[in-house]
């Protein structure tokens, strides 16, 4: 059985994420998703708050895909969560180029702690290419329409977190 790591912080989890997990499926057996807690990037939903929504949108990635995912906080170093979970590939989303700079950083820096766990990249949809959580939220908070780039849910837990001015 092949285990893929798909980590993130998810704050909050965009249909850009969605579309790597839904193809993250067809790689591997069973896909963790690693929520991260990463206190230094400030996130807008709690720790708690992120992995149920995470669970949530997965669970309609299950039942289009089959397969199995698991929702797995962490806060520890990405590798180590790797082997926590018994994952042999960590899957990575790239956007863009920019992305891919420090991705490949990364890759280097966990293959050097542990040669065994292979990264695998996958490249955004074209029409999910410019979706990043980061935007989401601006987007959110200045009173935008995020329904391009988050699913209802999502979208209704963003608007609770920014209600229109009024």
């Amino acid at each position: 059985m092949r285990t893929g790591l798909y980590p993130g912080t998810f704050d909050p989890i965009t249909l850009g994420h969605l579309d790597i997990i839904q193809r993250a499926m067809a790689l591997v057996d069973r896909l963790v998703i690693g929520v991260a807690i990463n206190r230094d990037k400030g996130p807008l939903f709690s720790l708690e708050e992120r992995v149920e929504m995470v669970r949530r949108e997965c669970d309609a990635v299950v039942a289009r895909t089959g397969g199995e995912i698991v929702v797995h906080p962490f806060d520890n170093l990405l590798i180590d969560c790797a082997r926590d979970v018994g994952a042999s590939v960590i899957i990575r989303g790239l956007r863009a180029v920019a992305d891919f700079e420090y991705e490949f950083q990364m890759v280097g820096m966990n293959r050097a702690l542990d040669a065994s766990i292979e990264t695998v990249f996958l490249m955004a949809d074209a029409r999910r290419q410019a979706i990043a959580s980061k935007l989401v939220k601006e987007i959110a908070r200045l009173g935008g329409d995020v329904s391009k780039f988050v699913t209802p849910p999502v979208k209704d837990a963003l608007q609770g977190r920014f209600p229109p001015a009024g």
